[in-house]
């Protein structure tokens, strides 16, 4: 008996491995298969699901995405004063900058493949200097709207395809100079309308299209010197008409091919320096400098449509040097007129190469 149950005891043992592995066997096979696995269920939906999602994939991402890429929204104007000096010499470089209110130090822009500089409009300041240089497809600077001081100086130069300064709109002064060189599509300089004051030098020079200076009608002082020249399509000075002083440097007016009129410096009664009006072709008259009491030296020079002398009127004083020189229409009279209604100065004298007219009678001062 007891062997019996021994042996049946084992028989048992062995049918119940032998079930055991079999339902492992089964399992792994249905769950390779997938099917009963009622994982065949969902995957069934082959993704049939093909996540008929092809649906809101449909949001085709046009939806958020016709933000254009910058779905950034607004710039949030959140992150105070960059302490340093900060150079823009690609599109990425911009949106690096971006938040920014001020700028402790200078602010370069020279990126020839730039076209945007919207994202700076949080800027209201520049520490520094700021240049604005090289900027090949850059046609307006509008992301500067809100900047109203420049530090140092303010450089605006060789940017070819720049048709408006508008967007600096907001400055009404500048630390040390404004130089505007260089820049063959810009037509005017209307977008400095706030500027009042330049502590240092004003220089525009060389700006092919540039055909009035109607923009600077609020700047009244300029603390260095003031030179315009080699702008072909320039007519005239009008728009420095509120300009009363020159109080540290020179007025140069050189090489304006097409300049004819004067008349915008009609408030300006003094210059510390130099007057140097050279090479201006169709220039006619010096009608505008009629407000003109003093000036150190006076160089008027190779004007070829010059006629007449009687615009300085009310000038008494010259303290160095008085040249009048290769005017070819001018008569020496025009000249020696001048230098007889000063009554101080001048230190030296040259007046020759002009339209030899043999005046009679010969003024004192002129010989």
């Amino acid at each position: 008996m007891k062997g019996g149950a021994i042996m049946r005891y084992l028989i048992l043992m062995i049918l119940a491995i032998a079930l055991v592995c079999g339902g492992c066997d089964d399992d792994d096979i249905s769950d390779n298969d997938g099917t009963s696995d009622s994982d065949s269920d969902t995957d069934t939906d082959t993704d049939t699901d093909t996540d008929t999602d092809t649906d809101t994939d449909t949001d085709t991402d046009t939806n958020t995405d016709t933000d254009t890429d910058s779905d950034t929204g607004p710039v949030e104007c959140n992150l105070g004063e960059y302490i340093g000096h900060f150079t823009i010499d690609t599109q990425s470089d911009v949106a690096t900058l971006a938040g920014y209110t001020s700028i402790f130090g200078a602010l370069r822009v020279e990126c020839p493949s730039c076209t945007d500089l919207s994202e700076l409009v949080c800027l209201t300041s520049v520490g520094g200097g700021l240049n604005i240089e090289s900027n090949d497809a850059l046609t307006n600077l509008d992301g500067l709207s809100g900047i109203t001081s420049v530090g140092g100086s303010l450089w605006i130069r060789y940017n070819h395809a720049l048709t408006s300064l508008d967007g600096l709109s907001a400055i009404t002064s500048v630390g040390w100079i404004l130089a505007i060189w260089c820049n063959d599509a810009l037509t005017n300089v209307n977008g400095l309308s706030a500027l009042t004051s330049v502590d240092g030098h004003l220089t525009i020079m060389d700006n092919d299209a540039l055909t009035n200076l109607n923009g600077l009608g609020t700047l009244t002082s300029v603390g260095g010197d003031l030179r315009i020249g080699y702008n072909d399509a320039l007519i005239n000075v009008d728009g420095l008409s509120a300009l009363t002083s020159l109080v540290g440097g020179d007025l140069w007016i050189r090489f304006n091919d097409t300049l004819t009129s004067l008349d915008g410096l009609s408030a300006l009664t003094s210059v510390a320096a130099e007057i140097k009006i050279e090479d201006n072709d169709a220039l006619t008259n010096l009608d505008g400098l009629g407000a003109l009491t003093s000036v150190y030296y006076l160089t008027i020079f190779d004007n070829d449509a010059l006629t007449n002398l009687d615009g300085p009127s009310a000038l008494t004083s010259v303290g160095g040097s008085f040249s009048i020189l290769y005017n070819d229409i001018l008569p020496d009279c025009e000249a020696c007129d001048l230098l007889d209604q000063l009554s101080s100065g001048p230190g030296s004298i040259s007046v020759y190469d002009n339209l030899d007219d043999s005046c009679t009678p010969v003024p004192a001062n002129c010989s």
